[in-house]
């Protein structure tokens, strides 16, 4: 079943209502979100990059999971502040158009 950033939005809302009790405040809830970051970062850097998992390290760490952890806070963020990112992430992907529509053709790092 696929859901919508709307109906994301609506059901992290509802969960936090009726188990989580209430959100967060706006900065706690930023400093989760740097943190779950930083769990992704982890796991990017030990999956793609160069560094290893340590001896012991669960290697099969779930990076959508983690990703997953991100969407999450900041579906919170958004509730708590009056955000729409059904309608923020329209107006983003009219200004990257908009901005962007030759830039990325023309960039020769990117077309090599």
């Amino acid at each position: 079943m696929e859901t919508t950033i709307k109906q994301a939005q609506q059901q992290v809302d509802e969960w936090i209502k009726t188990i989580g009790i209430r959100y967060f405040d706006e900065l706690t809830n930023l400093g989760i979100l740097m943190e779950e970051v930083g769990e992704v970062a982890r796991v990017m850097v030990r999956r793609f990059g160069e560094q290893s998992f340590k001896e012991g390290e669960e290697q099969k760490q779930a990076l959508s999971d983690e990703l997953a952890d991100v969407l999450w806070v900041l579906l919170c963020i958004a509730n708590q502040t009056g955000i729409s990112l059904d309608e923020a992430l329209q107006r983003n992907m009219e200004k990257k158009t908009n901005r962007d529509f030759e830039r990325h053709k023309n960039n020769t790092k990117l077309n090599r």
